[in-house]
């Protein structure tokens, strides 16, 4: 538990913070010692721990509140309204915080009406609303740098896992299982029924061109997809005879485009993680359509009781992270098992940006 809660990216923030805040303490410690002949070492420690705490509360509330929710969101106007309320909100109460709570303990100063603490604005800004700004520039600049930094790793790393993805598809298309099966059933089929013998060479033929070469598109064509994935299921179909009953329903009704290879993965994991490990008989049913606001994929597929409900979930949760290169968020993944039915839905944008 104390692992999830304190990841690594926790754990770099935190140490960032404690280093950050430490040495700027220090800095302005010793700035104000050096600027003063004789200083009240003890008074002024005080003053500036106590300008420092609202320092740090001021900063984090600026940078994880104000820049998270409202500037990069591009609310470019209610960030600046809430800006500069809330550095005259944390100086008044900075200022209060001194005078009737900190104050009392170690000097006997005269103590501002509160009339003058929320209205002498010049004051305020110059002793405590400056000193604010100042450590929160600071601080939100290096976050900026940090946060650049991570995005780019992580992009980095992104494209590195879609590149081990792609080429893990090409392998698993390709692998000889799959090929030896579809080529002693074309065998077969050839001493059996000679006439189909050509169209069932036809579709490899068409599946291996679709991987090898349209697959390294950035996008495809639904429809094109959807052709391959016929050629998928007619060469299964040859391995299953009677045992399997499919069912593929499809409505077109728009051009949309998708990632190459995506339904054909999608598909082929419910042969191979529910088809394939039925001992009797196997149902799939496959739905794709297509509407101008977004593309449809959905695959039920019977499964063993007991088999694990993460069958198949690392190509999965690996093909996830590929669709946020192509999507960001704005997609839907859903996967769910119950009982012997194992159900994956597909919904993304017609068409990418």
């Amino acid at each position: 538990m104390v692992k999830i809660l304190f990841g690594k990216p926790v754990r770099q923030s935190l140490y960032f913070q404690v280093f950050f805040w430490v040495a700027l303490f220090l800095l302005v410690t010793a700035r104000n010692y050096g600027e003063h002949e004789n200083p009240d070492f003890r008074e002024m420690i005080i003053y500036d721990f106590c300008h420092w705490i609202f320092q740090i509360i001021g900063a984090n509330f600026i940078y994880y509140i104000l820049v998270r929710k409202y500037f990069d969101n591009r609310r470019y106007v209610e960030f600046s309204v809430y800006l500069l309320l809330s550095l005259y909100g944390i100086s008044v109460i900075n200022r209060l915080f001194i005078i009737y709570v900190a104050e009392p303990f170690f000097v006997s100063y005269p103590q501002d009406t509160l009339l003058s603490i929320f209205t002498d604005l010049k004051y305020l800004f110059f002793h405590y609303t400056l000193p604010i700004i100042t450590g929160a520039f600071i601080f939100i600049s290096v976050m900026f740098m940090l946060r650049y930094r991570n995005e780019k790793q992580n992009h980095e790393k992104l494209l590195k896992e879609k590149a081990e993805l792609e080429l893990q598809a090409l392998k698993s298309r390709l692998n000889p299982h799959f090929l030896f099966n579809t080529l002693n059933n074309i065998y077969s089929l050839s001493l059996l029924d000679p006439e189909k013998t050509s169209e069932s060479i036809s579709r490899l033929s068409d599946i291996l061109d679709y991987i090898l070469y349209k697959g390294q598109d950035k996008m495809a064509a639904v429809s094109d997809e959807l052709a391959i994935v016929n050629n998928y299921i007619e060469l299964e179909k040859l391995r299953y005879d009677e045992r399997l009953q499919l069912n593929l329903h499809t409505q077109l009704d728009s051009p949309n485009v998708i990632p190459p290879l995506i339904y054909l993965s999608l598909v082929e994991n419910a042969f191979k993680h529910g088809a394939g490990k039925m001992s009797g008989g196997a149902e799939i049913y496959i739905d794709i359509k297509t509407t101008p606001e977004q593309s449809v994929l959905r695959v039920e597929n019977t499964c063993p009781p007991n088999i694990e409900s993460n069958a198949g979930g690392i190509g999965l949760d690996n093909m996830k992270e590929q669709l946020k290169l192509y999507y960001k968020n704005n997609f839907t993944f859903s996967i769910l098992h119950r009982q012997n039915i194992f159900i994956v839905e597909l919904i993304t944008p017609a068409f990418h940006d």
